[in-house]
């Protein structure tokens, strides 16, 4: 019997479609700030499918939204930025039981990282703009977003791992523990 599986495809695609609309469709943006909720489909996905699969959605969906939506050109950067967004998401959560504080580590961890380390440095390189410019105006966004990102995530997580358990590696592991121990 083959190991292959179309859910998690069917998934990558759902979460793909999700993150392309969330971050173009219904963001907020200026030219150096984007306040976005493209993360919670690509930290679901990770939370159910491990990071590298994670990191392989969210570099397609930064792929095909700038490709079919974006307001600039396609820079490789952000690529690279997305790639490792979801999988630092898919290395916390996938196969864990997700607390609140192991929750806010790996968004914080994208947020100094990620968003403000190397999207700043993509946005210097891409626009020539000097870093302390564009810092500024992106700290504040990133520590205003930050709790939000984490209360929306826990939002839709726990629902998502009660209604749909099979899907969650983490919650399968949980009951068969229970149950053994009952």
């Amino acid at each position: 019997m083959s190991r292959f599986s179309v859910k998690p495809l069917v998934y990558a695609g759902a979460s793909v479609a999700l993150a392309v609309l969330f971050s173009y469709v219904f963001a907020i943006q200026t030219i150096f700030v984007r306040i976005t909720f493209g993360f919670l489909p690509i930290a679901i996905y990770g939370a159910m499918y491990g990071p590298m699969k994670a990191g392989l959605v969210a570099a397609a969906a930064d792929f095909i939204g700038t490709a079919l939506l974006g307001t600039s050109i396609f820079f490789p950067g952000f690529l690279v930025s997305g790639l490792l967004t979801g999988y630092i998401y898919g290395w916390f959560f996938y196969r864990r039981h997700v607390t609140w504080l192991r929750a806010c580590i790996p968004f914080f961890l994208v947020m100094v990282f990620i968003h403000l380390g190397l999207n700043t440095l993509w946005l210097t390189i891409f626009y020539h703009k000097a870093a302390s410019a564009i810092f500024l105006s992106r700290l504040i966004k990133n520590l205003l977003c930050y709790p939000m990102e984490v209360g929306l995530f826990l939002m839709v997580y726990r629902p998502l791992l009660r209604f749909l358990p099979e899907q969650f590696p983490q919650a399968a592991a949980q009951k068969a523990a229970t149950s053994t121990a009952a």
